[in-house]
């Protein structure tokens, strides 16, 4: 298997990705969208999520598609985002048909980003604006690192980000992962360069360090434990052929990205959740193939958004490349 030729997420054909960014408060929003409804499942392992409308993703629940998937910074704030995706995609005329009314369904999950050194003093709430401008900004290239959902992500000793990654199947289909990155774990495996998710690498995506010797898994995790700003939140897309039910089952399968690339992940304090959506444009792909593609995804995805983080004033911890460039 190898990736598309983007290496993102969009390298699903028929899936769209918009960033917006706030500098001044160190937050953004990322959306996942396509130009028509799309099915998609959700999967929640972390001890602390923040979501909307993630109970209608269920397999026995009425609403067979979705609009667009939101990620925000902002904690329970940033759960407006979607407000302003929504406004946005109704005045487009998209959404739920009921009667005379069309109502976009726009699932959303947020991280918690509310300390780290940013203005959080607003008068008004901005992720509506954010929102709207993530929708606007969609397209099929898009920005890693410190963009989006990923802008004021932090790791346990790291800056985190936004990543991305994406592989095609024997058999032609392809899976890709989108992850805002901000665990209360870390991804590097030990005090040097090296990620938990080396073993995953493919031609040298995130820097090329290889993997930790020596590695000691009894001692004690290095995390945010003295001020709690955690989560990752992603986004597994593919072109196989899935209901509601196989959504869901793709997004669990991908949990073991979240797994093998940060250490410790679904904690209490992490709200870890994953969306997958699919095109449905393909027939049926070996289910067991699909998963173990989308946590392969994921992996990489995790320290691809970390690798590609940049400075900004006042930053809580330095990036990847600041500490061992």
């Amino acid at each position: 298997m190898n990736p598309g030729p983007r290496n993102l997420i969009t390298d699903v054909p028929g899936f769209l990705v918009g960033n917006a960014s706030d500098a001044a408060v160190k937050t953004g929003v990322t959306v996942f969208c396509a130009e028509t409804s799309f099915t998609a499942g959700v999967s929640v392992m972390g001890g602390a999520p923040g979501t909307r409308e993630t109970d209608l993703l269920a397999p026995d629940k009425t609403v067979q598609e979705v609009d667009a998937l939101v990620l925000s910074g902002g904690s329970a704030f940033g759960l407006a985002a979607a407000t302003g995706v929504a406004d946005q995609l109704a005045s487009q005329g998209r959404g739920f048909p009921v009667g005379p009314h069309t109502v976009p369904i726009v699932p959303a999950a947020i991280l918690f980003d509310l300390m780290n050194g940013g203005a959080k003093d607003w008068a008004e709430n901005p992720y509506p604006k954010l929102g709207k401008a993530a929708l606007k900004a969609a397209q099929e290239g898009f920005d890693l690192g410190t963009a989006g959902a990923g802008t004021g992500a932090t790791t346990a000793n790291l800056k985190g980000g936004l990543g991305s990654a994406s592989l095609e199947l024997p058999s032609g289909h392809m899976v890709g992962a989108l992850v805002a990155v901000n665990p209360l774990g870390s991804v590097l495996s030990g005090n040097g360069p090296h990620f938990f998710a080396s073993p995953f690498e493919i031609e040298n995506e995130f820097g090329g360090v290889g993997s930790a010797t020596g590695f000691d898994p009894a001692r004690p995790p290095e995390t945010k434990l003295a001020s709690p700003q955690n989560t990752t939140i992603a986004i597994i897309a593919t072109d196989a052929a899935l209901d509601k039910a196989g959504c869901t089952r793709l997004a669990t399968a991908a949990q073991d990205g979240i797994a093998r690339a940060i250490w410790p992940s679904h904690t209490p304090m992490d709200g870890d959740l994953i969306f997958a959506a699919t095109t449905n444009q393909k027939p049926n792909a070996d289910p067991l193939l699909l998963g173990h593609a989308a946590a392969l995804c994921l992996s990489r995805a995790i320290a691809r958004g970390v690798f590609a983080a940049t400075p900004a004033p006042d930053d809580p911890h330095p990036t990847w490349h600041q500490r061992f460039s």
